[in-house]
């Protein structure tokens, strides 16, 4: 009975072995077929993109161009007519009745807290 099991599972694996060979051999060809492929069009694989590098002078030149540019900017800026500040002047006589008012109002909020 277990020498019968034993068998059965020799068996089994044998034919998973040949299972994995046969997938095997069809990856192969699979690649073989990406390969002739990728031969038509030129290309292999996809390279990545080439990285910029800026030189140290040009970096320097860009960068006084960017200062001018700033400088012409503030110097706009600094000329631009700015507008008067209004000054709001108050009678001395709207001081005293405003003071009057105000005091009238803080006796009366003090006057209901007690």
């Amino acid at each position: 009975m277990i020498s019968n099991a034993v068998k059965e599972l020799q068996s089994a694996k044998k034919q998973l072995i040949t299972q994995i060979n046969g997938l095997e051999q069809q990856a192969k060809k699979i690649d073989q077929a990406i390969a002739a492929l990728s031969g038509l069009t030129g290309t292999t694989e996809a390279k990545p993109a080439k990285k910029f590098v800026m030189s140290p002078a040009h970096r320097k030149a860009l960068l006084k161009a960017q200062k001018a540019r700033w400088a012409k900017h503030n110097a706009v800026k600094a000329t631009a007519a700015k507008p008067a500040k209004k000054k709001y002047k108050m009678s001395a006589a709207a001081k005293a009745k405003l003071s009057a008012f105000q005091k009238a109002r803080w006796a009366k909020i003090n006057a209901a807290k007690k």
